[in-house]
Formats: structure tokens, sequence, C-alpha cells
């Protein structure tokens, strides 16, 4: 019992159940439908979630932080559309059109940063002025959608990388695992990333300690305005288009994958690699329903909001062991 209590108190708790949640409905569609086991039906989850999980790694440095951004499926749209209609319209390079949404992304995140850390407002309201901003943006630019027929986005949307026994993953999907890494390495390797957590886990503290606790609010912003465009990029090589009405609630399915993946919402505990196991606990969540076939797809958003507010009443419950651990 010692030891059951010990690993409930400890802060990757949330972390592993979503892990053997993820298993578990693995197991289930495996022993229910067949194919579902295949190699490729796995490789398939992060070949159609690459871009959630983009954005997932940056919200979990926001939240992490003890902020949140509700503007990054807008982000995400916006970048769609400014990239189409530049390589379209005005026949930009696409190796510049590139550079410039990722460069656009970031800053229009860390100015959402530098508002919220100078005027002291709440992150909530920000980023959802941000997120009506970028999408009456999108449709400054144009009400319907544009084709995007660049070669370069052509080559990377058809483009498989194989793998062992005849199975394959996208570019889309390995960028989204190097950002993956990335976030990683800066989260548990860097001073930044320590300086993340502390502002998280108590923001006057942090600033007594003399931690730059401005520069790495606007950075957090920043980056998470980066993973957006770079989301947005990917989103843009899997659908060929750019539209106003791409990803329409993609930044509660972000914080619903990063919060499943073990990351407490009042910021200074979680690991960024819960939204790996976040994102595909929401992938098999999907698949599922889609080789059932006889399930609304709306029974994905209702089993996903159950799951979100079961692992928020845990970690509720948790948390006063946790600050203690």
């Amino acid at each position: 019992m010692k030891a059951v209590r010990s690993l409930m108190a400890a802060p990757s708790f949330t972390t592993w159940v979503s892990v053997a949640l993820m298993g578990l409905l693995f197991a289930v569609g495996a022993g229910s439908y067949t194919g579902f086991g295949s190699t490729q039906v796995v490789l398939n989850l992060l070949i159609d979630n690459a871009f959630l999980l983009v954005i997932a790694v940056g919200m979990s440095f926001v939240i992490l932080s003890g902020g949140i951004d509700l503007s990054v499926g807008s982000v995400l749209a916006l970048t769609t559309m400014v990239a189409a209609w530049l390589l379209q319209v005005a026949q930009w390079p696409a190796q510049a059109v590139i550079v410039a949404v990722l460069l656009g992304g970031a800053a229009f995140g860390a100015l959402q940063g530098l508002v919220i850390h100078v005027f002291r407002l709440q992150a909530f309201i920000v980023t959802l002025a941000g997120m009506f901003l970028a999408r009456g943006l999108c449709f400054l630019i144009s009400v319907d959608s544009i084709t995007i027929d660049a070669p370069l986005f052509v080559t990377l949307s058809q483009a498989q990388l194989p793998l062992f026994g005849g199975a394959f993953l996208s570019p889309g999907a390995v960028i989204a695992l190097a950002v993956l890494a990335v976030g990683l390495w800066i989260a548990h390797c860097t001073a930044f990333g320590r300086t993340v957590y502390a502002l998280g886990g108590n923001e006057a503290s942090a600033l007594m300690m003399g931690l730059p606790v401005g520069r790495t609010k606007i950075a957090v912003y920043g980056l998470s305005g980066f993973c957006a465009s770079l989301a947005g990029l990917l989103f843009a090589f899997y659908m060929l288009s750019g539209y106003g009405q791409h990803a329409q609630g993609v930044e509660l399915d972000a914080i619903a994958a990063v919060v499943i993946g073990g990351t407490m919402l009042t910021g200074g505990y979680g690991f960024v690699a819960g939204a790996l196991s976040g994102v595909l606990v929401l992938g098999l969540i999907q698949t599922l329903i889609a080789f059932d076939g006889t399930l609304s797809s709306w029974w994905t958003k209702i089993v996903i909001g159950a799951l979100l507010f079961v692992f928020c009443a845990v970690q509720r419950l948790l948390s006063p062991s946790q600050a203690r651990a």
C-alpha cells in the first residue's frame, strides 16, 4: 500500500495513467477489429495527428508556465491562408513562404505574451482576443478555400518515408516527432525549461529568485505561436489548401491532449512527453469509432470530454500530494 501511495503522490502519476489508457484502448481495438493492430494503423495515428502533436508541444510549455493559449487553432488556420495566398497569388517561393509564416506565428505569440506580461492581463482573455483576431484575418484574405499546388508542398504531401514491413511515415509525422524531441530537451535540459517550471509553480517565488519571468513568459507564448504556425504548415501539407475554417476547436483538442498526457492545468507539474500520449489517446478514440462504423463522430467529443473531466478531477485530488512531493 505504501508503494501505491508513493506512486499516486508522484507528479508523473497521471502521465502513466494516460500511457496505460493508451495501451488499453489499443488492446481493445486490436481484439475487436481486424487490422486494427497493424503497424500502419499505429503509424497513421502519428500521420493524421502530426499537426496536433506540434501544437500540443507548444501548449505544454504554456500550461507548464501557468498560462493558456486559445489562439493556436486560429493561428494554424491563418498560417494555411497566408501560405496559400503567398504561394498561389503573390507567387512567392515555397521556402520564403515557410520562413515568413513561421516568423509571423512566433511574433504573434510573443506579442500576446508581451501584452499578458506588461499589462498583467489574464492569458485567457488575451489569447481569446488573439483567437478572434487571427480567425478574422483569415477571411480578410479570402472567404473561400485556396488550393495549394506548389511543387514542394505537393511533394511533401505525397511523400512516404519507408520503414520496416512495408509501413511508412509522412514527412509531417517525422517533423512532429522531431519537435517533440526538441521540446523534451528544452523542458528538461535547459535553464529556460527550469524557469518555465518555476514560473508555473509560483510566479512570485520565481521573481524573488531573480529568474527572468518576463522574458520567459514572452518566449513561452512565442514558442506556442511558432508551434501553431508550424502545425499550420503541416496541415497545409496534409490538406493542400488554405481555409479560414480549418482547425475549428483544435485549441481545445490540444489542451485536452496536454491534460490527458498528465500536465496539470495549474502549471508547474507535467512532462512534455505527455503530449504524445495525450494525442495518441485522442487519435485512438477517433480510430476506434471509425472502425466501429455505427457510432456518430460526435461520440469522439463525448468520450474526450468525459476523459478530460476525469483527469482534471484526479489532478485536483492529487494536487496536495504533488505539492508536497
